[in-house]
C-alpha cells in the first residue's frame, strides 16, 4: 500500500489546476477557476477549482473531490493507480509496493492501458531492430525524421509475422484478455489462439491528454491493395470520437496561442512539431466530431482548418466549420498553395513562411465559403446565388451568442453586395427561418431520444430503490466515474447541515464544543455529513487537529465533502468592497451562524420524527397508538418553539470567543440534542 506520507506528498506536488485543465477549459475567476463540468453536459460554467484547497465542486451535479477523485473519475482508474500517475508526472518517487486489490473494472481497464503500454515499446523496437523494418525507416528518412523524431512520438514497426506481438506478449506475462480488449490481438479464424491486429505497417501511437497510449494508426508501406491507414478499433479506453491526435503534444502551445491549427495527417502534426509549430492536432483519421472539438475549445478559443482542396476534403471542411461554431470558436479556413499540404510546405518553406501565410491568408468562414462558391462559378448563376446565400446563413445560424449572430450577417450582407443587391432585413429574416427549422429538427432528434429510451426502459426491468444509493462513497481502490444522469439528480445535502460541518471545520475546537452542545450524529438527514460529524466529534475526544486541511487530506469521502460543504455557487463579487466601501463578510459573527444553523437542523429533525410518527401511528391501535399520539404532540411542541422562537433565545451565547487550539482542554462528550 501507499503511504500516508506518500500520498500527501503527491497531493502537495500535484497541482489540480493543471490536472483538471487537461480535461476542462478554466478560467480565472476570484480566487479559483471555472469552467464546464465534465461529469454533466451544460453551457454554463458551474465548475469550480480551489487551488488553495486543492478541490473541485460543480454547483450543476453536485460532483466534488480533490485531486485524486478527479483523476480517479476521468481516466476510470482506481485510487493507487491515480496516486501513482500523479506520481511519476509531477516527480514523487513511490515504491513498487501494491497490495490493495482493484475493483473488475479498474483492474480491467489498467490491463489495456499497460497491455497498450508494452506494444508501443514492441513497436519501437522493432523499427529500430528488425531488419523486416528497414522499409519503415527508409520512409520515415526521406520524411527527414530521425531518431530522436521517433522517440518523442513513439512511433514504431509491427512486423509481418502474424503472431510477433501476441508471443510477446505471452512471454511478458500479459493476459490475452487485455490484448483483446485493446484490440491489439483477434481471435484466430482456425478455431484456436490468436493473430495481430497490425502487421507490417508503420505504427503510430495515439496518446491522450494526459499523454497515456491509449490506440494506435498503422500506415500501409508498400502498394498494398489496402486501407492505407488502420485504426485501433473502440475500445474502453479509446473513443475515436473524442480523441486528437498530437493533443498532448499541442495543449500547452495551444493556451499560450489560444489558437489550434486542425491538419489531416498524423505526419502533418509529426513535421510542424518538429519545425516550431507546436499548437497543431489533427482529426485523428475521422471526421470532425462534437467531442473531438470539445477537447480542442478546452484550450483554445480558435481553431485554424487546413483541409486539402480535392472535393472529401472541401466537404469535411465545411462540416467542421459547423461543429466549431456550434462549439462558440472563431473559425478561419488556411488554403495552402496547390500541390501542399501542410507537412511539404514547411519543409520547402519554412515556420516563418508557414507563419506568414496563415496570418495574410487565413480567411473568416464567411469570406471562405463565399470564396469558394465563386470559385466553383455558382455566384454567376441565378438559380445557385440563394443557395450559397442559405447555406453561409445556416453556418452563422450554428452560433450559440446572438449578438456574433447578428454581426456575422451584416458582415455577409457587406460581402454580398458584389454579387447581388440584398437587404440586410431579408438576411435576418431568412436567419430566422434557418434558425426555426433547426429548432424544429432538435425537438423531432429529442422526441425520437425519448422514444429510444422508453423502448429500452421498457426492455429492461426496473431496478429496485435503495436507500441513498448515489451517495454511497467510493472505497479507495475502486473506479468512481459516475453515471451523469444519477448526477445530475441525487439529492442536494441540506444547507443547514453542511454549514455545521462547515463551521466545525474553519473554527475548530471551540466551534465544535458549541455546536455538539446543541446536537448530535442522530439529527443530520444526510447519510454523508452524518459520517462527517461523527468523524469531527472522534477526533475531538482523541484531541487530534480538526481542520479544513486535515480533512482535505484525508481519504474519501472527506475531500469531496469538503468541497460540498465550503464552495459555494453565489459570492460577493472580488470587486464589492471597491464599489461600495464594505467588506462582505460570510460569519461576521460564527457562533450567530452557527446557531441559525443548529436551528434549521433541529427543524428538519422533528419534521422527519412527525412524518415517521404519522406512518406508525396509521397502522397501530389501542395503547401503543396513545402512546404515539403523546409523542407526536410532544414533538409538535419542540417543533413550533423553534419555528417560532429567534435563535439567540433557543441557544445562549458561548461563555467566550473564539480561542486558539488549547489541546491541555478535555472536552467530556455530553449531547443535548433531543430526539
Amino acid at each position: 500500500m501507499i503511504s500516508d506520507d506518500k500520498k500527501e506528498e503527491v497531493r502537495a506536488a500535484a497541482d489540480i489546476v493543471e490536472v483538471v485543465s487537461d480535461y476542462v477549459k478554466l478560467k480565472k475567476s476570484g480566487s479559483g477557476f471555472v469552467g464546464l463540468c465534465p461529469y454533466h453536459d451544460e453551457k454554463t460554467p458551474s465548475f469550480n477549482v480551489t487551488p488553495r484547497l486543492g478541490i473541485f465542486k460543480c454547483f450543476g451535479c453536485g460532483e466534488s473531490g480533490d485531486v485524486f477523485k478527479f483523476v480517479m473519475d476521468q481516466e476510470g482508474v482506481g485510487f493507487t493507480e491515480a496516486v501513482r500517475q500523479l506520481a511519476e508526472r509531477y516527480g514523487v518517487f513511490i515504491p513498487e509496493e501494491d497490495n490493495e486489490e482493484p475493483s473488475e473494472t479498474t483492474q480491467l481497464r489498467e490491463g489495456i492501458y499497460h497491455a497498450l503500454k508494452f506494444a508501443g515499446v514492441f513497436f519501437y523496437r522493432n523499427l529500430i531492430e528488425n531488419s523486416e523494418a528497414e522499409k519503415a525507416r527508409k520512409y520515415l528518412e526521406k520524411r527527414g525524421y530521425n531518431r530522436e523524431v521517433y522517440k518523442k512520438f513513439g512511433l514504431g514497426y509491427a512486423p509481418s509475422d502474424g503472431e510477433a506481438l501476441w508471443k510477446a506478449a505471452q512471454n511478458a506475462g500479459i493476459d490475452d484478455e487485455y490484448l483483446v480488449e485493446a484490440n491489439l490481438i483477434k481471435p484466430s479464424n482456425r478455431g484456436s489462439g490468436f493473430y495481430d491486429t497490425f502487421r507490417g505497417r508503420l505504427m503510430f501511437p495515439i496518446f491522450n491528454p494526459t499523454g497515456k497510449v491509449i490506440a494506435f494508426a498503422g500506415r500501409v508501406l508498400g502498394d498494398e491493395k489496402t486501407a492505407k491507414y488502420i485504426n485501433s478499433a473502440q475500445t474502453k479506453v479509446y473513443n475515436k470520437s473524442e480523441v486528437v491526435y498530437g493533443v498532448n503534444f499541442a495543449k500547452n502551445e495551444i493556451r499560450k496561442n489560444k489558437e489550434v491549427i486542425l491538419v489531416e495527417g498524423y505526419t502533418d502534426v509529426i513535421t510542424l512539431n518538429e519545425h516550431g509549430i507546436g499548437n497543431v492536432v489533427a482529426s485523428s483519421g475521422t471526421s470532425l466530431t462534437v467531442g473531438q472539438m470539445k477537447i480542442l475549445h478546452r484550450y483554445g478559443e480558435r481553431i485554424v482548418m487546413i483541409y486539402d482542396s480535392d472535393s472529401a476534403g472541401q466537404t469535411a471542411m465545411k462540416r467542421g466549420i459547423n461543429i466549431a461554431l456550434a462549439e462558440g470558436m472563431e473559425v478561419e479556413l488556411l488554403e495552402l498553395p496547390e500541390g501542399q499540404d501542410p507537412d511539404s510546405f514547411v519543409k520547402q518553406f519554412g515556420k516563418e513562411s508557414f507563419d506568414e501565410l496563415k496570418n495574410e491568408e487565413a480567411a473568416d468562414f464567411v469570406d471562405f465559403l463565399l470564396l469558394k462558391a465563386e470559385e466553383e462559378g455558382r455566384m454567376a448563376k441565378p438559380t445557385e446565388k440563394p443557395k450559397v446565400i442559405t447555406e453561409v446563413l445556416e453556418a452563422i445560424a450554428n452560433i450559440p451568442d446572438t449578438i456574433q449572430r447578428q454581426v456575422y450577417v451584416q458582415y455577409l450582407h457587406q460581402q454580398i453586395q458584389k454579387f447581388q443587391k440584398v437587404k440586410e432585413s431579408d438576411l435576418f429574416e431568412q436567419l430566422e427561418r434557418v434558425l426555426a427549422e433547426k429548432r424544429q429538427e432538435e425537438q423531432r432528434s429529442a422526441r425520437r431520444e425519448q422514444a429510444r429510451e422508453r423502448a429500452q426502459q421498457q426492455e429492461q426491468p426496473p431496478v429496485p430503490e435503495g436507500p441513498g444509493d448515489d451517495d454511497v462513497p467510493p472505497l479507495p481502490g475502486t473506479s468512481a466515474r459516475p453515471n451523469r444522469q444519477a448526477s445530475s439528480t441525487r439529492k442536494k445535502k441540506p444547507h443547514f447541515e453542511k454549514e455545521l460541518i462547515r463551521l466545525m471545520i474553519t473554527y475548530g475546537r471551540d466551534m465544535v464544543e458549541y455546536i455538539c452542545s446543541f446536537t448530535n450524529a442522530k439529527l443530520f438527514e444526510d447519510e454523508e455529513l452524518q459520517q462527517f460529524y461523527e468523524d469531527v466529534t472522534d477526533r475531538f475526544k482523541e484531541e487530534k487537529e480538526i481542520s479544513i486541511q486535515v480533512y482535505s487530506g484525508k481519504e474519501e469521502p472527506f475531500p469531496r465533502l469538503v468541497g460540498d460543504v465550503l464552495l459555494e455557487q453565489h459570492t460577493a463579487s472580488d470587486r464589492h468592497e471597491e464599489k461600495v466601501g464594505l467588506k462582505y463578510e460570510k460569519d461576521k459573527n460564527p457562533y450567530k451562524t452557527a446557531k441559525s444553523a443548529i436551528r434549521a437542523t433541529q427543524i428538519n429533525f422533528y419534521k422527519r420524527k412527525l412524518n415517521e410518527l404519522a406512518d406508525r401511528i396509521g397502522s397501530s391501535s389501542g395503547d401503543k397508538r396513545l402512546k404515539l399520539m403523546e409523542r407526536q404532540k410532544d414533538i409538535k411542541s419542540k417543533l413550533t418553539r423553534r419555528e417560532t422562537a429567534d435563535p439567540d433565545d433557543l441557544f445562549p451565547d458561548p461563555e467566550k470567543g473564539l480561542r486558539k487550539e488549547d489541546n491541555d482542554k478535555v472536552f467530556v462528550y455530553k449531547m443535548k440534542g433531543e430526539e
